[in-house]
């Protein structure tokens, strides 16, 4: 495994694997990896790519009280895990490599951003944006896997892409839990026992309401106001949303006539977590 830490190594190693006929599979991480970056590594060891992960805690996407400092690191860990999981190569620039000090461009994805977590994150989504896209451009894979846990960051991205006609397949990859059925997160080692064993409302939530959709409820009101009623019973610090939308377009549904997707923000102490379901009401699987 070969660790770069700057863009023109990086791409010489890409280039050297594409002359060796070898595709270019992308796995973008923050680091404090755990199964679920694990799963979109084996995802991609498994379409038979040359294997790049990014190590980067991208400091723009935090707003003002927000855990940056806090974010878990453990580069040591990291790295022996992506040795492990065979990754070929791993990314690791530092900040000034990523953002030149004058840098004035961003990314927007107009509404897409706008929504679900996006007013209780202002910025966020185009920071998430702008650092994917440079991300793609400096590795320029075939491939870019993403989790499905992050559901409004893989709309953005997959609109981004799409809409700046990025030569990249996004791939979306189900969402890794705990045992106990906690959507795995680098947050979760903030969680103290109690508040870990109170998070667990947000699956409990999130699998009452594919029980209702499925079993005939069409009214999305509903199916919100039952999932806050069971959220209430961890004792949150506070509820952000909790919303059944389009999966495409992220925007609200209130009949459920097609698969929906059903988020929730919800901050358990001094963590926010956030989990989503994607609900077909005929009982497929989306």
């Amino acid at each position: 495994m070969k660790v770069t830490r700057d863009v023109p190594s990086t791409r010489a190693a890409i280039a050297e694997a594409r002359r060796n006929g070898r595709r270019i599979g992308f796995v973008p991480t923050m680091g404090a990896l755990h199964a679920g970056h694990m799963s979109l590594i084996e995802a991609a060891r498994r379409d038979g790519t040359f294997v790049v992960a990014s190590i980067f805690v991208n400091p723009t996407q935090f707003g003002p009280g927000e855990d940056y400092e806090r974010y878990p690191r453990d580069t040591a860990g990291d790295l022996r895990q992506c040795q492990e999981a065979g990754v070929e190569l791993v990314f690791m620039p530092a900040v000034t490599d990523m953002y030149r000090s004058d840098a004035v461009t961003t990314v927007h994805v107009a509404r897409l951003a706008d929504t679900l977590c996006g007013p209780w994150r202002p910025g966020h989504f185009d920071a998430v944006a702008t650092v994917v896209a440079k991300l793609l451009n400096i590795v320029q894979p075939d491939r870019a896997y993403f989790g499905q846990k992050d559901a409004q960051q893989l709309a953005v991205i997959r609109r981004m892409t799409r809409d700046l006609d990025q030569p990249v397949e996004i791939v979306g990859c189900p969402t890794v839990r705990e045992p106990d059925g906690l959507a795995m997160s680098s947050r979760n080692a903030h969680l103290s026992p109690d508040e870990r064993r109170r998070a667990l409302v947000l699956h409990r939530a999130l699998g009452d309401a594919r029980e209702r959709i499925q079993g005939g409820e069409r009214v999305a009101q509903v199916v919100i106001d039952r999932m806050r009623a069971i959220v209430a019973e961890g004792q949150p610090a506070g509820i952000d949303y909790i919303s059944v939308v389009d999966p495409d377009t992220l925007q609200p549904v209130a009949q459920i006539e097609r698969p929906v997707l059903v988020a929730l923000a919800v901050r358990i102490g001094q963590t926010r977590l956030i989990d989503n379901l994607t609900v077909d009401p005929s009982g497929r699987c989306p």
